[in-house]
């Protein structure tokens, strides 16, 4: 995993265990932990958050990149705004999926795309990543705007990952900096993927 990749208003970060309360704030949150389980179980207190954060640290620490797990700090202040995952998608470890959670008062801003568009230039243009994979439960239209947003295709719906009917959106490395026509630079999204 990298250490830190950084854009215009945001650092993406490995996690810390101290990062536990404000981050149990983000993940508990009703509106971000909707969209969690089955990928991430919903943390019930700090201390679960830190044991979370802890098995995060560890997989980060045994993963070769460009898997991994990092927070989203807002370089202005130090903000935590939420957290970004690039992971293997189970049953197979084949396809490599993306995503974000930010707690709901940081949304609307563009930090979500932002943080997203950093991740992914570095998987793609520095780890020789070919694509990448965003499953998005149904219901989930926030998610489903922000993967357009990012120029991600549609391919399909399947119920192949986590046992939930999802709807599956790739993006290619020659297609990140190609989103549709007429998309507006921000996001009010909580969360691009099934976790």
């Amino acid at each position: 995993m990298a250490d830190t990749l950084t854009s215009d208003r945001l650092a993406l970060r490995p996690w810390r265990e101290s990062d536990a309360e404000e981050a149990w704030e983000i993940y508990h949150h009703p509106e971000v932990a909707r969209w969690l389980h089955p990928a991430v179980t919903r943390p019930t207190s700090v201390a679960e958050m830190r044991e979370l954060l802890r098995v995060w640290i560890r997989e980060n620490e045994e993963a070769l990149p460009p898997v991994g797990h990092w927070a989203i700090e807002r370089n202005a202040d130090g903000a935590l705004l939420g957290g970004i995952v690039l992971e293997e998608m189970p049953p197979d470890r084949e396809d490599l999926e993306i995503g974000c959670q930010l707690h709901p008062r940081f949304w609307g801003h563009g930090y979500a795309t932002e943080a997203f568009r950093t991740l992914l230039r570095w998987a793609f243009q520095e780890q020789g990543v070919d694509e990448v994979f965003s499953v998005v439960r149904p219901r989930n239209r926030r998610a489903e705007a922000i993967a357009k947003r990012l120029g991600m295709e549609w391919v399909g719906e399947t119920d192949k990952y986590y046992g939930l009917r999802l709807q599956v959106y790739r993006l290619r490395a020659g297609d990140l900096d190609h989103p549709p026509p007429g998309e507006p630079p921000r996001d009010d999204e909580t969360s691009l993927g099934a976790d």
